[in-house]
């Protein structure tokens, strides 16, 4: 099995160009966000509700990911968890507005989606997730894992 250390340094190798970095910054998030809002838009069994408020497709997603990447790395699981709850209360908020939170989803990762796309063009290399689609779950992880070594805290 891969480790961390491994997924990471494959992963960076296709986003060295500065501008496709920012790119993943500002378009990672919104991804996320937007497939926790999908999610959420898809009804849930009566059973679901009984149990909690918020046990729904996105928080049972998030938490298989979670699993995932506890496997790999505890300290990043953690930071994860901080991630999704936060993320998880934003799609909350975004249920409000007038309009469905499913529509809200569909611009935000469509366009997110452009933005990586335009990203990878300047870099001049493909998507790692055409490889292997584990690379769909390194993302995230690649930027906390470099928030982390900003800060300096191990992992």
């Amino acid at each position: 099995m891969r480790t961390v250390t491994d997924w990471l340094s494959e992963y960076g190798a296709s986003h060295q160009h500065p501008t496709n970095k920012l790119l993943h910054w500002i378009c990672v998030p919104p991804i996320v966000l937007a497939v926790m809002g999908s999610l959420c838009s898809i009804p849930v069994p009566a059973a679901f509700a009984a149990l909690s408020p918020w046990l729904n497709w996105a928080t049972l997603l998030a938490a298989a990911a979670l699993v995932y990447y506890l496997v790999l790395s505890p300290a990043l699981a953690a930071g994860v968890l901080v991630a999704f709850t936060v993320l998880l209360l934003i799609t909350q908020g975004l249920a409000r507005l007038p309009w469905p939170l499913w529509l809200t989803s569909l611009v935000m990762f469509v366009v997110a989606w452009i933005g990586q796309f335009a990203g990878h063009a300047v870099e001049g290399r493909r998507p790692s997730f055409l490889k292997d689609l584990q690379f769909l779950l390194i993302g995230p992880l690649w930027l906390l894992a470099a928030a982390y070594r900003t800060f300096r805290v191990p992992y």
